[in-house]
């Protein structure tokens, strides 16, 4: 599965998707400090599914309409970054096809996937 993380998604989250097999492209190493529209442009040109920790691309998928290949928004607040990889980790492998075109909310009760458009 090809992902695109957010420069607000830790380090050790894109080293544990990558170890698991994930193809990762991460903002923080391409494009630091891209405005949210070219980081969704990026993800939908290249097909990656959109990992983030910004609400505003909520407002972006279902207000402004925009082009994606779906978003995958992370709500884990207060946990450690090891048990948050943990948590996606597991999430992806189990409904990342799913997730695709769609946008997705993580918390720490439960994985939402909502038809994005």
């Amino acid at each position: 599965m090809r992902l695109l993380c957010d420069e607000n998604i830790d380090r050790l989250i894109v080293v544990v998707l990558r170890a698991a097999g994930f193809d990762v492209t991460w903002i923080a190493e391409i494009a630091r400090s891209v405005d949210d529209a070219a980081v969704l442009e990026i993800a939908a040109t290249e097909s990656r599914l959109l990992v983030t920790s910004d609400h505003d691309f909520g407002d972006h998928v279902f207000r402004q309409r925009a082009n994606s290949a779906g978003v995958f928004l992370i709500r884990l607040a207060g946990l450690s970054d090891s048990e948050k990889a943990s948590r996606i980790l597991q999430a992806l492998r189990t409904h990342g096809k799913e997730m695709t075109a769609n946008f997705s909310v993580l918390s720490q009760n439960k994985l939402r996937i909502r038809r994005a458009g």
